[in-house]
């Protein structure tokens, strides 16, 4: 078992995602630290890939700002290394199956286990072609986390009965992004999960209010968000930890009033 469940075991997790090297590892850093003293349970790390499908506007500028900067994995690697020394609350990369392809699965799942990762999150990965990674990230105690969408359908309990870590449910069809509301039946999603596995699930995609924070959270595990957190970013740069720390208190406050 990874540290995973540590970040639901207070309550409500609250789940910032963070694109690291937007616009430097420094303010990455800055930030995941903020994010961490203000309450966040567990930090989703976005690592930048060219062409990141499941993104919508917001999170696929952050790539490629972050590509353009001249981050790579192996900078991330050694970055993750380095905040691994104080930040101790659970982490996972974000990032495409053809990132860790590149490395090879062994190596790059290695080397999460060795610099402290918790579990990886590849969106564009199906479910049914896991088995290309799953054996090594349970060989190396890394979680390989499953999403489950509003198209899931018949497919929720089979999904949730084999789960690791945690469940991420995707709230709406689409890319990320913040969204006014979210008119997806989660709760009918949820209550198979229920069902089906005690592994803990959080809610993400189109949350950016503490309004909707507690929506989802009343029904769910916890809630992931990402493009308002990277907003921040692309609005004050190198000031926007501070900014990200404020924001990331009154979102998990919200969850667990």
């Amino acid at each position: 078992m990874s540290n995973i469940h540590k970040a639901f075991e207070n309550g409500k997790a609250f789940i910032p995602f963070i694109t690291c090297g937007d616009p430097d590892l420094e303010t990455t850093a800055a930030a995941v630290r903020a994010a961490a003293e203000n309450g966040a349970d567990l930090i989703e790390l976005g690592i930048p890939f060219s062409d990141p499908t499941a993104e919508g506007p917001v999170i696929q500028a952050a790539n490629i700002r972050a590509l353009k900067a001249g981050v790579t994995t192996d900078k991330i690697f050694e970055f993750v290394r380095e905040i691994r020394k104080d930040v101790k609350i659970p982490m996972v990369f974000m990032t495409y199956a053809n990132v860790v392809f590149s490395y090879g699965a062994e190596y790059f799942i290695s080397v999460c286990a060795e610099i402290g990762i918790d579990g990886i999150i590849l969106p564009d990965l199906p479910f049914e072609e896991k088995q290309e990674f799953l054996p090594v990230c349970r060989k190396y105690g890394v979680d390989l986390i499953s999403l489950i969408a509003p198209t899931s359908e018949n497919r929720i309990a089979m999904i949730a009965e084999e789960a690791d870590g945690f469940l991420y449910i995707v709230s709406s069809l689409g890319v990320t992004g913040t969204r006014s509301e979210i008119k997806t039946d989660l709760k009918s999603m949820i209550d198979i999960v229920r069902k089906s596995t005690d592994i803990p699930c959080a809610i993400g995609f189109g949350i950016s209010t503490p309004e909707q924070a507690k929506k989802m959270a009343e029904i769910s595990d916890g809630a992931i968000v990402g493009s308002a957190i990277i907003k921040l970013l692309e609005k004050y740069g190198n000031d926007a930890p501070k900014y990200i720390g404020k924001y990331v208190k009154s979102m998990k406050n919200a969850i667990t009033e």
